[in-house]
């Protein structure tokens, strides 16, 4: 299983997708962010970068079908439990880039702009934890019982309620409101975050067996 989670790692790392597309819109809006919201740019630029993991982590799964990866998967000796397993744990060790980036983000927002706290530094690391458990719990099992297609389509819904959350505390109460907001459910969402990824394996390794047996 290590190769699988290697396979899954390299492709992240170096897909053409992340090098030529998402990567220059993730940054551009993270220099836009970092530069239009001053102390909040750290916590915003997180998000970002969450959203960015995210939906590299799905990308992912296109390639796979692209080159029939999971027709060949599952002609190796490996049980549906790994196959799967691979994915999920890789999807785990790029929570690491996204926590490390958060702090980098953070720590650069505080040295250009202000509001270097401890406080926005926490907020920032478990956004960015958070997110792309939610995103790849959802998509994940989409992905397995219906493919590619219905997995991107949920991501983008799930860009959305993000987006007008933002919008909504830049139009309304400011975004001086937006941690303490997020602050406030945030254990709850660390938790129901990992709920759903854990249920999420076993419902996307019942997915991988039944397009096994078409």
């Amino acid at each position: 299983m290590e190769g699988l989670i290697y396979k899954d790692l390299q492709l992240f790392f170096r897909s053409q997708w992340l090098d030529k597309k998402l990567l220059v819109i993730a940054a551009g809006t993270i220099v836009l962010l970092m530069t239009q919201t001053g102390e909040y740019g750290g916590l915003l630029s997180s998000i970002m970068l969450a959203l960015t993991v995210s939906i590299q982590n799905i990308l992912i799964v296109s390639s796979d079908e692209e080159a029939c990866w999971p027709a060949y998967l599952r002609t190796l000796p490996v049980s549906s439990r790994q196959a799967v397993g691979g994915k999920y744990l890789a999807v785990l060790c790029t929570l690491a880039v996204s926590a490390a980036g958060s702090v980098v983000l953070h720590l650069l927002s505080g040295l250009f702009f202000g509001g270097g706290s401890l406080f926005l530094l926490k907020l920032s690391v478990c956004c960015a934890v958070v997110i792309p458990l939610l995103w790849t719990g959802l998509c994940l099992p989409l992905t397995y019982w219906f493919g590619f297609r219905a997995a991107q389509a949920m991501g983008l819904l799930l860009v959305i309620p993000l987006f007008c959350l933002v919008k909504f505390f830049e139009d309304g109460p400011g975004l001086a409101a937006l941690p303490a907001a997020l602050s406030h459910g945030l254990a709850l969402a660390l938790g129901g975050a990992v709920l759903l990824f854990a249920l999420s394996y076993g419902v996307s390794v019942l997915g991988f067996r039944r397009k096994g047996r078409h």
